[in-house]
């Protein structure tokens, strides 16, 4: 003979009942624990997907040329890898500086970042080798010509704006 049918949150005496309080309420719970788990998941969400709260950088002045710039300095493999990604602007006057290990030949894209930027490779005496334009969006890389230890974003055509070319000096009071 089949079984009657049980309820699915059944699983008192009588299968019309739905169940014991006692299980309801656990069930309630248990799905209001899962709604509160998946909103703070997308509340700690940025665009993307990538998730946790943006972490805090070190900050500094640096000299660029004939002026200063504000910058989030970059030193940890994590921080290089998420660069400006996910921003939504970057004011004039700031940047972030990109701190390497050792001298190298650099390449930057642009994924998941939608602010225009201007690149500065910076060797590691501070002197600027190279300044280029960077596409918003753009996966395709954007290389040094030659081995650098430090990289330079702010936004597009600051260094033009303000007076800073190849071969400019950038003082980096920074710890190596």
């Amino acid at each position: 003979m089949p079984s009657k049918p049980r309820s699915l949150l059944g699983a008192g005496n009588d299968p019309r009942d739905g169940g014991s309080p006692a299980r309801i309420g656990l069930i309630i719970l248990v799905a209001c624990l899962l709604t509160l788990s998946c909103a703070g998941k997308a509340g700690n969400q940025e665009e993307g997907g990538s998730t946790g709260p943006k972490p805090k950088l070190e900050t500094a002045v640096i000299r660029v040329g004939p002026t200063s710039v504000e910058v989030e300095v970059a030193r940890e493999a994590e921080e290089r890898e998420r660069g400006l990604m996910f921003r939504k602007s970057l004011e004039e006057g700031k940047g972030m500086l990109f701190v390497f290990e050792a001298d190298q030949r650099l390449a930057f894209w642009m994924k998941n970042t939608m602010i225009p930027l201007s690149l500065a490779y910076i060797a590691s005496d501070g002197t600027i080798r190279q300044i280029l334009e960077l596409e918003p969006g753009s996966l395709d890389p954007v290389a040094s010509e030659r081995s650098v230890r430090y990289a330079l974003e702010v936004p597009r055509g600051w260094f033009e704006r303000a007076g800073v070319v190849v071969g400019d000096r950038v003082e980096i009071p920074l710890r190596d």
